[in-house]
C-alpha cells in the first residue's frame, strides 16, 4: 500500500492525514527549512572565502580554483529532476535528512583534504547532498498548506538561502581567523548535523510523497518516463522564466562583489559589506511578496492575476540595475542595486505558481526541473558577464543584459503558463 499524504490544509487536517500535524506543527517544519536552506548556503560559501588560502596551501592555479568553484554547480543541477522524482514518492522524512547528512560530512570532510581531486570529489557530493533543498522544501509546502497560503511559506523557507549568503561570508571569515581553513570545515560541516535533532522531533514519521495508492494511474512509472511532463506548456514556461530570474540573482552573486572593488573603488572588506546588503532586501523580500499575493487571495482576488503581477512588480525592479552602473557614486550605486534587490518579491510566488501548475504528485519532479533550469542561467550569468567586460571594459553592458533577461521572464509567466490549476498528465 502507498503511503497516504498527511495533509494540513487551512489548519485542519484532510482525510487520511497526520492527526498531528497541527497549525503549529506544519510551521515548525517551515522554519527549520528555512535553518536548512541557510546552513546550505552557508556550506556553499565555505570554499570561496577559503580559496586564497586553500590555494596556496595546495598550490592551485587560476584555472585549477575555476574547476574547483564550478564543480559543485554541475552536480546539483543534474541532481535536480533524479531528486524532485523521489521526493515524489519516498519517505521524505527519510530523503531530507540522507542528504542533509550528505552534505554536512561532505562540507566538513573538505578539511582533510590534500590535493585537488579530493576537494574536487567532496564539492561533487555538497552538490548532491544539497539538491534535495528546493524540490524537498517546494513539495513539502505544497502537501501542507492550500494554494492561496503558500505564498508566505514559500517565501520563508526560501529565504533561509539569501540569511545565509549574508551571514555566510562573515562568519567564515571569523573562523578561519581564529581556527584555520581546516578546522573551519570541521566545524560549519559537523555542527550542522545538530539540525538533524529537531528535524526528526517535528517532522512526521509516515510523510510521503508517494501516490495514495498502487492502483493510481501511473504508480509503476519509471524514472525516465519524467520527461513526458516536457510536453507541459505550464511547465516549460516555469523553466524559462526561473531561467531568467536565476541569470539575474547569480551575476548579484558572482559579480557584485568584485564590481564594488574594481569600479567602485571600495576595500573588500567595504565591498563585502556592502554586497549583504542587497542580498539581506531580497532575503526579507521573499515571505513579504508571498504573503502580500497571499492576502490579495483571501481578500476574493484571483490567484492567478495576484500573483503575476507580485511577480510583474518585482522584475520590473531589476531595471534599478542598469543606472547602478552609469552614476558616478558608489553610494548611489549601492542603493540603485539594493532597490533592484526588490526582485525577491518574487520568488514565494514563482514557487506558489509551480505548486498550482503541477499535478500534485509530481510537484517534486516539476521542481527539479525547475531548479535544473535556473541552475543553467546561473552557469551562463558569469560567463557571459565577464566576456562582455572583457570586450567593453565596463559593467554597464553585463548590467543591461542581465536586468533584460529579467524582463523577458515576465514574457514566460504571463503568455506560457496558463491560469493556475493543477495540471493532471495523460499517459
Amino acid at each position: 500500500m502507498g503511503i497516504q499524504n498527511p495533509i494540513v490544509a487551512g489548519g485542519a487536517s484532510a482525510p487520511g492525514a497526520d492527526p498531528t500535524i497541527t497549525n503549529r506543527r506544519r510551521w515548525g517544519i517551515i522554519g527549520l527549512l528555512f535553518v536548512a536552506s541557510l546552513i546550505n548556503y552557508l556550506d556553499r560559501a565555505t570554499i570561496s572565502v577559503a580559496l586564497p588560502l586553500i590555494s596556496v596551501s595546495l598550490n592551485l592555479a587560476a584555472a585549477s580554483k575555476g574547476l574547483l568553484l564550478s564543480a559543485f554547480f554541475f552536480s546539483y543541477a543534474l541532481m535536480q529532476v533524479p531528486v524532485g522524482w523521489c521526493v515524489d514518492r519516498y519517505n521524505l522524512r527519510w530523503i531530507y535528512s540522507v542528504l542533509f547528512a550528505l552534505w554536512s560530512f561532505a562540507c566538513g570532510l573538505t578539511g582533510l583534504a590534500g590535493s585537488l581531486g579530493v576537494l574536487i570529489g567532496f564539492r561533487v557530493l555538497l552538490g548532491i547532498g544539497e539538491s534535495i533543498y528546493l524540490p524537498g522544501g517546494t513539495k513539502i509546502v505544497s502537501v501542507l498548506f492550500e494554494p492561496r497560503e503558500r505564498g508566505l511559506p514559500s517565501g520563508i523557507f526560501d529565504s533561509g538561502t539569501r540569511a545565509g549568503l549574508f551571514l555566510g561570508t562573515p562568519v567564515v571569515a571569523w573562523l578561519i581567523v581564529l581556527l584555520g581553513w581546516r578546522k573551519m570545515f570541521f566545524f560549519v560541516g559537523f555542527a550542522a548535523l545538530l539540525w538533524l535533532i529537531p528535524w526528526w522531533m517535528v517532522f512526521p514519521a509516515r510523510f510521503s510523497g508517494q501516490r495514495p495508492s498502487p492502483n493510481a494511474h501511473g504508480a509503476h512509472e519509471t524514472f525516465w518516463t519524467v520527461f513526458k511532463h516536457l510536453r507541459s506548456r505550464d511547465l516549460i514556461g516555469i523553466c524559462l522564466g526561473f531561467f531568467c530570474f536565476d541569470y539575474y540573482w547569480y551575476l548579484l552573486v558572482t559579480w557584485l562583489p568584485d564590481y564594488l572593488v574594481t569600479v567602485r573603488h571600495l576595500t573588500i572588506l567595504k565591498a563585502g559589506l556592502y554586497a549583504a546588503l542587497p542580498y539581506f532586501v531580497w532575503g526579507v523580500s521573499e515571505p513579504v511578496g508571498g504573503w502580500i499575493a497571499d492576502r490579495l487571495i483571501v481578500m476574493g482576488w484571483d490567484e492567478t492575476h495576484s500573483r503575476k503581477w507580485l511577480i510583474t512588480l518585482a522584475f520590473v525592479s531589476g531595471l534599478l540595475l542598469i543606472p547602478a552602473a552609469r552614476v558616478g557614486s558608489a553610494h548611489s550605486a549601492i542603493l540603485f542595486i539594493t532597490g533592484g534587490s526588490l526582485v525577491g518579491l518574487a520568488t514565494g510566488n514563482l514557487f506558489a505558481i509551480l505548486q498550482s501548475c503541477a499535478p500534485p504528485e509530481e510537484v517534486g519532479v516539476w521542481t527539479g526541473f525547475e531548479n535544473f533550469a535556473g541552475n543553467v542561467g546561473g552557469i551562463i550569468a558569469p560567463v557571459a558577464t565577464g566576456f562582455l567586460i572583457a570586450r567593453t571594459g565596463s559593467y554597464l553592458p553585463g548590467f543591461a543584459l542581465a536586468a533584460l533577461v529579467l524582463l523577458t521572464g515576465l514574457l514566460a509567466y504571463w503568455f506560457v503558463v496558463g491560469k493556475l490549476a493543477p495540471r493532471h498528465l495523460s499517459s
